[in-house]
């Protein structure tokens, strides 16, 4: 953590200025330290700030022990029962301990980037710098590894805060704790740690719907948008009812298991994507099954069973290990909800919200780019 990261910060839990005391620093960073406001007290731990409470706070009695702290700061309450965001948080925790450079390879980066140009609606990749240069303060929900992280600060006037309930907190702090305006912490996205209406962009790119409710989650982080700024957000589009079943089937099964074994699992799955992808075939449906979402056209084989039936992802710009993560990534996580378009409307009406775009950025999303009211 950087000293200008405590400008940010707010206590999760009473949205109060925090004071900070710094245990061990190096090379401009704070990796131990405490940060406190009247009752409430986080650790700096490896660098990051740990601002969790609840079910999500972790055991830190060490953490109390090594500095001398039970004095002063008491002893802690036992923890609420765990819920499908903690069982959720421990895929992500994993996933993100293990590909820690998912993001930052050339051929990554250049899927990626043509990712993003499509979910912000733009041309080419050219003009992502340009559409991040004209942000002067960035929130960024769910880092991942922090390959966006990374780019963002490169082209932002100012600070990108990045937040992660997850490890994925740590394997982007280490991977971005070099650029001076990056600031990572780890924290729950409905307690942002940060002042509301303090930001001129937020995104939370395939994030929001891994929540227990995602509406909740969108207005959560609608509120650190300032009047004027923009919010994009992705997330997952209802399916047909074939792919719906399939997904929900095979979630049953899977997302129990530890992650090890989950992995395993999805080997199989990967397997066809790579099998179908190698087919290179298409087909022309001259009716569709619009009972199945299934429209009418040309299709490529690969993708007709992946929207329609099964989510088999196969990518010859990622090695077998990083495919096999993403359906990995599909069907562990315990909260994966899917949504329709006429549902999000809906959220951005109530919410007072005219100017959007929704992007057609691919068959199985819903990316928004929406401006907050002056």
């Amino acid at each position: 953590m950087k000293r200008s990261t405590l400008e940010l910060l707010r206590d999760p839990m009473t949205g109060s200025p925090l004071e900070l005391d710094v245990f061990t620093e190096a090379d401009g960073e704070i990796t131990e330290g405490l940060l406190s406001a009247g009752g409430n007290w986080y650790p700096i731990l490896d660098g990051v700030p740990r601002l969790m409470h609840g079910p999500f706070r972790e055991d830190y009695s060490a953490f109390v022990a090594v500095h001398d702290l039970a004095d002063r700061l008491g002893v802690e309450a036992t923890a609420t029962p765990p819920t499908t965001q903690v069982e959720t948080n421990k895929t992500f925790s994993d996933k993100w301990r293990r590909f820690k450079n998912y993001g930052f390879e050339a051929e990554h980066q250049k899927f990626l980037g043509g990712w993003f140009v499509k979910k912000f609606g733009l041309e080419t990749a050219d003009e992502l710098p340009g559409f991040y240069s004209t942000k002067n303060s960035i929130l960024e929900i769910g880092p991942g590894s922090g390959f966006n992280t990374k780019f963002m600060a490169e082209h932002c006037t100012g600070p990108v805060f990045s937040v992660d309930i997850s490890d994925a907190a740590i394997t982007t702090h280490h991977n971005v704790s070099s650029l001076a305006n990056a600031h990572v912490v780890q924290a729950d996205l409905m307690a942002i740690p940060a002042e509301d209406n303090s930001f001129d962009f937020a995104i939370a790119d395939g994030v929001l719907h891994h929540t227990p409710n995602t509406h909740d989650a969108v207005r959560a982080v609608y509120a650190k948008v300032k009047p004027g700024g923009q919010f994009f957000f992705y997330v997952y589009k209802q399916m047909g009812a074939a792919r719906r079943f399939c997904d929900a089937h095979l979630r049953e099964l899977l997302s129990p298991l530890e992650p090890e074994a989950c992995y395993e699992a999805c080997e199989g799955i990967t397997e066809l994507g790579r099998a179908l992808s190698k087919i290179d075939t298409r087909i022309t449906l001259t009716k569709g099954i619009p009972q199945l979402g299934i429209p009418a056209g040309e299709h490529d084989v690969q993708r007709l069973l992946y929207y329609n039936f099964l989510k088999c992802f196969w990518n010859d710009a990622f090695d077998w290990e990083t495919n096999n993560m993403v359906n990995f990534d599909w069907y562990h996580p315990h909260d994966a909800w899917q949504h329709t378009e006429d549902e999000v409307r809906g959220w951005l009406m109530g919410m007072g919200v005219v100017d959007y775009e929704i992007n057609d950025a691919n068959p199985n999303g819903i990316s928004v780019l929406l401006t907050k009211p002056a």
